[in-house]
């Protein structure tokens, strides 16, 4: 693979995710009841408050997730990885923004950097809100714990963009590259 194909491959799922989010509504009733009878109600109240495009990207991600189990023992219907999938985005919320407050965000670290992004957490107004996006990971892992999730759960959604953490997680490798390679759709 060239240097400049994981790269595009990236552009290449934002784009995927810009235009999917410009989808209005939430997932089907079918697919809220599904995800209700995983996550804890708690965690589900969490995932409910998601935008609708990101619970229908979180419902994509978790049957991905699912499907790529199968054939690992005792994996693919354990609902601990349907639930890590399903809320590993949460922490988003915490930013405040819409489709285009992400693209500018994104967009944003792409040009400056995120060694001087990464300094806005303490900053406030939209600086403050890239930071948290930006930060969303580990954001989502401290609602993930104060709904009563899993603690698996919780240190998927803050390492699920760094790949030199992922063995800190304790998570079997097996699950981790099938939970990454669902996330990258």
């Amino acid at each position: 693979m060239s240097v400049g194909a994981p790269r595009l491959r990236r552009t290449w799922h934002l784009a995927k995710r810009f235009v999917g989010a410009l989808v209005p509504g939430g997932p089907s009733h079918s697919d809220e009841a599904w995800v209700k009878s995983v996550l804890p109600p708690a965690l589900f109240a969490e995932w409910r408050s998601m935008p609708g495009h990101d619970r229908r990207h979180s419902i994509g991600v978790a049957r991905r997730t699912r499907d790529g189990l199968r054939g690992v023992a005792d994996m693919a219907d354990d609902p601990e990885w349907v639930a890590a999938a399903l809320v590993h985005d949460v922490g988003k919320l915490d930013a405040g923004l819409g489709v285009p407050g992400r693209v500018v965000a994104t967009l944003t670290r792409g040009v400056l950097g995120q060694e001087r992004t990464d300094r806005w957490v303490e900053r406030r107004g939209v600086r403050l809100r890239f930071a948290r996006y930006f930060r969303h990971g580990a954001l989502g892992a401290d609602r993930i714990r104060a709904a009563g999730g899993s603690e698996a759960t919780a240190r998927w959604a803050a390492a699920h963009h760094d790949p030199s953490r992922w063995a800190e997680t304790g998570i079997p490798p097996a699950v981790m590259a099938a939970l990454d390679a669902a996330d990258d759709d």
